[in-house]
């Protein structure tokens, strides 16, 4: 197949990584890519955020198949514009994609379809603000009701920090007021064409910035992958799986089909394990980051197969994806001054010294190739990924790699998957 992803970083890394693994060949090609992805696919001057430069050249180049890797293009309309072309195209329309482009619209689904969530107040200014907070109590829960790139949320016990933090988005539109809740946090994806889903395994990932889950929210520091303390509470990850896939996802996938607004791609569930039961912090339309660096190694079958039967509706021919019994953890190197103003364009090195470690691959995020010099772009700036018989083989295995790179202030966790590595 002629595959194209479109998306930079390293979560599209990642599903490059997978499909290039593949027994069957495919040419890859990617947009607008970064400097790992172009030794890995064929890197095309596109802007993934056009829908008619994407499907004119998806059409002309005889592309197979498109993967759309972050939000911004499902929230341009990207994937309307291809279906409408006859293109198969694994990401949800515009109208499917406000899941993720507005916590509103999701909350409002999320109430018709009888998903468990906590309670929300939408805010339009700061005495809605106040009054929000006062009702529904500390710790205070501030989000964005649009796109952040995942540095929207604050969550704090100081009521002047959530003011501003609500101050600093409300002149681009409304913020919600959530309900905090308490527990552990599950990421879990899911495929769907529509009609049927499949679950894929599930991962945790750490949003603070630093050890102890401390510091600012950012778009997540680590993950990994599979969750062994499922089985305490749920008996097994399957039976965990199927709960939620009953109770979230396949409500929430018959309501938006019942409204003429189909979901197909990836629909990423954000929950939280309280001692009411499962319950969803957020929606996601694509796979998340860094969560899918550690899920998709772990993937025992052919993913362009999986992407493909939902793309062209015809998932329930698939049985549900099987997972090795290998572990995944991943650890993100960021930037000096991330998230607020991350540094850039200082050399990276040691990525082939981190590659040679047994059992890891580092999945690019922010990355170029200025003269001779590798340079960070971002503010994540790649992922180191490994794997492993157990997780402290695997952990043991990122953080011997992490230790081979350098980058002038770059930062990130020590703590990942420790709890699960004993």
């Amino acid at each position: 197949m002629r595959i194209l992803v479109l998306g930079s970083g390293a979560r599209e890394h990642a599903i490059i990584l997978a499909l290039a693994s593949e027994a069957e060949h495919h040419e890859i090609l990617a947009a607008p890519g970064n400097a790992g992805i172009a030794h890995d696919a064929t890197v095309i001057p596109l802007d993934p955020n056009d829908p008619v430069a994407v499907t004119d050249y998806a059409n002309t180049s005889s592309i197979d198949l498109v993967v759309i890797g972050p939000e911004a293009p499902l929230v341009a309309g990207v994937g309307d514009a291809l279906r409408e072309r006859g293109i198969p195209v694994f990401g949800p329309g515009k109208a499917a994609a406000r899941l993720e482009g507005s916590k509103t619209f999701a909350k409002r689904v999320m109430d018709t379809a009888g998903v468990p969530t906590g309670r929300a107040v939408r805010a339009r200014d700061l005495g809605e603000v106040g009054a929000a907070l006062d009702e529904l109590g500390a710790p205070y829960v501030v989000k964005a009701d649009g796109l952040a790139a995942g540095k929207g949320v604050i969550v704090t016990s100081d009521r002047v920090l959530a003011l501003d933090h609500a101050a600093t988005f409300l002149p681009t539109g409304a913020v919600l007021i959530e309900e905090f809740l308490a527990g552990p946090e599950v990421s879990l994806f899911f495929l769907s064409d529509g009609d049927t889903v499949r679950a894929l395994s599930p991962a945790q990932d750490y949003k603070r910035l630093r050890d102890d889950d401390d510091g600012p929210n950012t778009g997540g520091m680590g993950a990994y992958s599979p969750l062994p303390w499922l089985d305490e509470r749920f008996g097994s990850e399957a039976a965990f799986v199927d709960l939620v896939t009953r109770d979230v996802a396949e409500p929430v996938i018959r309501q938006l089909d019942a409204e003429g607004t189909p979901f197909i791609g990836l629909l990423y569930a954000g929950l939280i394990l309280t001692d009411d039961g499962v319950k969803v912090i957020e929606f996601n339309a694509r796979f998340g980051d860094p969560e899918t660096q550690v899920v998709l190694p772990r993937l025992a079958e052919p993913l362009s197969r999986l992407l493909l039967a939902a793309a062209t509706g015809t998932l329930e021919s698939v049985a549900r994806p099987a997972f090795t019994d290998t572990v995944a953890v991943t650890v993100v190197l960021a930037s000096e001054g991330y998230p607020e103003k991350p540094v850039t364009g200082r050399p990276l090195s040691g990525l082939d010294a981190a590659e040679h470690v047994p059992g890891v691959h580092v999945a690019h995020a922010a990355t170029a190739v200025d003269g001779h010099d590798l340079i960070a772009t971002g503010g994540r700036v790649l992922n180191v990924v490994a794997t492993g018989t157990d997780f402290r083989e695997a952990r043991s295995r990122a953080y011997d790699a992490m230790g081979h790179i350098h980058l002038k202030g770059g930062r990130f966790r020590s703590d990942i998957a420790a709890r699960v590595a004993g």
